[in-house]
């Protein structure tokens, strides 16, 4: 037996069925139950029947044995599968109860079975980590794995993600990659042991947004806090906004670009973007990874920049408008005249900076701060490691929109 097989497992006078999952132990069997729930049985205590073998059957038998045996499909698209960890990719070890990223590509087509029959898949693992251990060096990684899929002629691609740091990395790409395909994120709040996870709704849209004809980042997610619908954003807008909602993720400032019907299996686009095929492969992966965030907070010493002075881009998260207190302009002032790029955003989640309306900022401009506009702050930190490597004049690109992260106006929508 594999995982991913339908089993029926009998201990005594109790019998349970179910599909076989990956075990973080030797010597018990997970089985995940019909309402959602996993079970863990110790293997020298259970009498297992093999009652349907997984269509997603490994070679080899046995756990992590080798690669997925399903058969390709002329008729149908090629979606890579790039596993970087998270929830999405995880399993419960019954040993602590804690979730632990486990699972590789293939793992998560045998989790979700129902992926079979919208494409045919490769999967890759490009790491296998939580997303708070998310580092440049492995966006850098996954620009160049995502470009090499594509490249080998991959229809889309969809990045297993941790939601937690999602839309740094997801912004990260946009900027790093030109890509003729969409490149879809997507991860869980909920891990797959509980019956409200959200693993296979957003695995499931996922794949149809990457078979659409829309070709750039994007991030999918639940759209509400039914099954209905995944909701999708363009990864330079969105925004983790709840810890725990199905629902967290937000395009900040407008709607969601896009949307994925579940039960109709249906992409529908509310804006325009880039399509299929229009735009030609391209990948700029270097980063300046010299480059803080800083958030200010009202009687904060301005001792706290001190530690930048090597740094080559600072982005800092302003009140209102963008604004700091007049004792850190000096400060800002020394990092900018020692070459450091200073760039401001605020933090409201909605509107610009425009640092023309008061004394303050007025003194910012004159110091020589740089308006990122409406970019958000965690975009404009990916943004700026990325326009220092890649653009002679930095800070001229911190006023343009790259890739959609800066919005021409900022107008009601809701």
């Amino acid at each position: 037996m594999n995982p991913g097989d339908r089993v029926r497992v009998e201990r005594g006078s109790v019998a349970n069925e179910g599909v076989l999952m990956p075990s973080t132990t030797a010597d018990h069997l997970v089985v995940k139950l019909p309402g959602g729930y996993n079970v863990g049985i110790d293997r020298e205590a259970a009498a297992v029947e093999v009652l349907e073998r997984d269509v997603y059957d490994v070679d080899g038998a046995g756990e992590g044995a080798g690669a997925s045996t399903v058969e390709f499909d002329d008729d149908l698209p090629t979606v890579s599968l790039i596993s970087t960890g998270g929830t999405i990719a995880s399993t419960v070890d019954y040993r602590t109860g804690a979730v632990t990223a486990q699972f590789d590509a293939e793992d998560v087509l045998r989790a979700v079975p129902d992926l079979a029959g919208r494409a045919n898949y490769r999967g890759r693992v490009v790491a296998n980590i939580l997303s708070e251990n998310m580092t440049p060096d492995v966006w850098r990684e996954l620009a160049r794995a995502v470009h090499e899929e594509i490249e080998a002629g991959a229809d889309g691609v969809v990045v297993m993600h941790g939601t937690d740091t999602m839309q740094y990395t997801a912004s990260a790409l946009s900027f790093m990659l030109e890509t003729p395909v969409p490149v879809v994120f997507t991860g869980s709040q909920r891990s797959a042991d509980r019956p409200s996870s959200d693993n296979v709704m957003n695995a499931v849209c996922a794949v149809e947004a990457a078979t659409s004809d829309r070709a750039e980042v994007l991030v999918c997610m639940h759209g509400s806090s039914s099954d209905d619908a995944c909701a999708l954003h363009r990864a330079t807008r969105v925004r983790k906004n709840h810890t725990s909602r199905r629902d967290a993720f937000e395009t900040v400032g407008a709607e969601p670009i896009g949307r994925v019907d579940y039960d109709t299996e249906t992409v529908e686009f509310r804006r325009d973007g880039p399509e299929r095929g229009e735009t030609d492969l391209a990948i700029a992966p270097d980063l300046e990874t010299s480059v803080e965030l800083v958030k200010f907070t009202p009687g904060m010493n301005p001792a706290a920049l001190d530690h930048l002075d090597d740094a080559d881009g600072v982005v800092i998260e302003g009140t209102g408008l963008g604004h700091v207190a007049t004792d850190w302009i000096d400060r800002i002032e020394e990092l900018v005249d020692g070459g450091t790029i200073v760039a401001m955003t605020s933090q409201c989640l909605e509107g610009r900076v425009c640092d023309r309306v008061y004394d303050t900022g007025r003194d910012l401009l004159d110091a020589g701060v740089v308006e990122a506009g409406d970019t958000l702050p965690e975009t404009a930190t990916a943004k700026l490691m990325w326009v220092l490597e890649n653009r002679s004049e930095p800070a001229a690109a911190m006023r343009e929109s790259l890739a959609g992260e800066l919005q021409p106006r900022s107008t009601p929508w809701r």
